[in-house]
């Protein structure tokens, strides 16, 4: 065989994933040093610092252009690069000063890379892709599912549905509410990962801008800095050693593990929901549920996304985890982590995609749904107790121990709906409360479920 992708995201799935490689494949990290050297290096001359003169609009507009099209030239001439210089930074240091050579720039090359550690670069660039990659693709899929997830709540606002506390029949709610529910995690936690402040570090190799300061006593650099920094769209970090810490990347990660297990609590609860009959599977044009049972549409959509959703979450939290320790003022065990960004968001991404697709695959069972609920009229125990308790409060009634009365009724036992009116009609409580409970049936035993949803953003 040809040389085989040995991840599923860069062969079965890459088509799904394949946005994610704009922003966090290492050509996607090298475009983004790329760019971050040539801001750098004009920066410097826009500051008119070494004597420079600003680089006339004409070679500027150039070398932007050069950086924003990095393609497979860059990538192939880079690689060979690397192949001498053994350090990935020092390549693209070289392609820049060779592009300022062809535009005549040959004069600046030793502002290319001035002052900078590696990660001065790399933790700006990691920074500007990761922001690209979740805010230009992984959110917008996100957003796919919680406006599914939406839809399905609105469709099922007023439909009753039994509960199935600890898998046993519970008090009643309506299908709707339960996905309202599902929205209103998600959206606090989406709240987090969407405040979560990118952070840059630009001050040397162990932060204290010393190369800076031997180079030019008299300027303000921290001040030059933090310009720079947050002129990248970034929050500046002044206190660092030779990276930027990380944090900012381990409450992101954090969030984003956070938000993909509410979505697999979605699976799991949707997937038993099917199981139950509750929500029927619309069956799909040409697709096979089984190899040898042809009746069959299995709950695909949703098993892919929740075990894509567990290995994204694994990788997250040991990103969080690895990332916020650093041997003293620098060790390299970020770099072969952070390479590992793309692999936990394209995980956490072909699970968006599945359960969006499969969340508008599903409809509601209403028939289903009614006759569980009037097969289980032994739910409204906790209804007739709860009033049995109000009326002997108010002094209208003397019955002993209301809840010993119906758990004696009703536990581990089939009570029907005939066999619960009498015992109703011969409660010692007042008419009116006596009149709602015989009026009550498990379907409309759901309180205020079908408002519940206007508490939504």
């Amino acid at each position: 065989m040809p040389p085989q992708p040995i991840s599923p995201l860069d062969g079965r799935y890459r088509s799904t994933v394949e946005p994610l490689g704009e922003h966090l494949s290492e050509a996607g990290l090298n475009r983004a040093r790329v760019h971050v050297e040539v801001e750098w290096l004009l920066f410097l001359t826009d500051h008119r610092l070494f004597g420079t003169e600003p680089v006339d609009a004409e070679s500027a507009r150039a070398l932007r252009t050069w950086a924003a099209g990095f393609g497979q030239e860059e990538i192939d001439e880079l690689a060979a690069l690397e192949a001498t210089t053994r350090h990935d930074v020092k390549a693209i240091e070289y392609l820049v000063r060779r592009k300022l050579a062809d535009l005549g720039l040959a004069a600046l090359a030793e502002l290319t890379h001035f002052a900078c550690t590696s990660e001065d670069v790399n933790n700006l660039s990691y920074a500007l892709t990761i922001r690209a990659a979740v805010q230009d693709v992984w959110l917008p899929r996100l957003r796919d599912v919680l406006a599914a997830l939406r839809e399905r709540a609105e469709e099922g606002r007023a439909v009753p549905m039994l509960s199935r506390t600890h898998g046993q029949p519970a008090t009643p709610t309506t299908i709707g509410k339960e996905f309202a529910v599902f929205v209103a995690r998600a959206e606090r936690v989406l709240a987090r990962i969407e405040a979560v402040q990118p952070l840059g570090k630009f001050s040397g190799a162990t932060g204290t801008f010393a190369a800076h300061l031997a180079a030019d006593p008299g300027a303000d650099w921290p001040a030059l800095s933090r310009e720079f920094v947050t002129g990248l769209g970034l929050t500046w970090n002044p206190l660092t050693t030779q990276i930027e810490s990380h944090d900012w990347q381990a409450e992101l990660f954090t969030a984003i593990s956070h938000l993909n297990r509410i979505l697999h609590n979605v699976c799991t609860d949707v997937w038993t929901y099917i199981s139950l009959g509750y929500l029927t599977q619309v069956p799909q044009p040409g697709a096979t549920g089984s190899s040898t049972m042809p009746h069959k549409i299995n709950p695909i959509r949703f098993e892919n996304a929740e075990a894509n959703l567990e290995l994204s979450s694994a990788l997250l939290e040991s990103l969080a985890a690895t990332l916020v320790t650093s041997r003293l003022q620098r060790d390299l065990t970020d770099s072969t982590t952070q390479r590992n960004i793309g692999v936990a968001l394209g995980h956490s991404l072909l699970a968006l995609d599945n359960l969006a697709k499969g969340l508008g695959e599903i409809a509601i069972a209403p028939d289903v749904l009614a006759a569980d609920l009037d097969a289980n009229w032994e739910v409204l125990g906790e209804a007739i107790q709860t009033v049995i308790r109000a009326e002997v409060t108010a002094g209208r009634s003397s019955i002993a121990d209301p809840y010993a009365l119906l758990k004696e009724l009703t536990r581990g036992k089939r009570v029907g709906a005939e066999e619960l009116r009498a015992f109703v009609e011969g409660l010692d409580i007042g008419d009116a409360a006596k009149q709602r409970l015989l009026q009550l049936t498990p379907a409309t035993y759901v309180g205020i479920a079908d408002r519940l949803g206007d508490y939504l953003d």
